[in-house]
């Protein structure tokens, strides 16, 4: 009786944390990377106060879309390129509704520099730490 009283208690000890965590979709670098990337995005729009209220909530929700199109497709990387393409597509009419033709076409361009950014700092972080082994060659025949 002991005994089962002793796992009954510690099966409610520890599923208690389980069901304390917070249920987020997100991580919480990925919160970091799709604020620092809004905000990017908008600097480089020259976005006023009212274009940048009414663009936010739908940049993070493509922003979610295209995160989530990211993690189920990572396999195939041409249904991958379709996907964000078809997703890109049906958020560009939306962005044009909120930053006019010429900006609403840019949003995906500034993303993709941005993109590109995080990963020439990786690259450089990666490149410029001792600590790390030296890469072997791939051979490429």
């Amino acid at each position: 009786m002991k005994k089962l009283l002793f796992i009954l208690s510690m099966l409610f000890v520890t599923s208690v944390p389980l069901i304390a965590q917070e249920d987020t979709d997100e991580p919480a670098g990925n919160e970091k990377i799709r604020d620092k990337m809004n905000e990017f995005i908008q600097k480089r729009l020259q976005l006023s106060k009212e274009e940048s209220n009414k663009f936010s909530p739908v940049f993070l929700q493509y922003f979610k879309e295209w995160r989530q199109t990211l993690r189920e497709n990572r396999g195939d990387k041409l249904i991958l390129q379709q996907k964000i393409v078809e997703l890109r597509l049906r958020y560009r009419t939306q962005f044009r509704e909120v930053l006019g033709e010429h900006r609403g076409n840019q949003v995906f361009r500034h993303q993709d520099v941005f993109i590109q950014g995080l990963k020439d700092l990786r690259n450089d972080r990666l490149r410029n730490n001792p600590a790390r082994p030296p890469r072997r060659p791939v051979n490429n025949l």
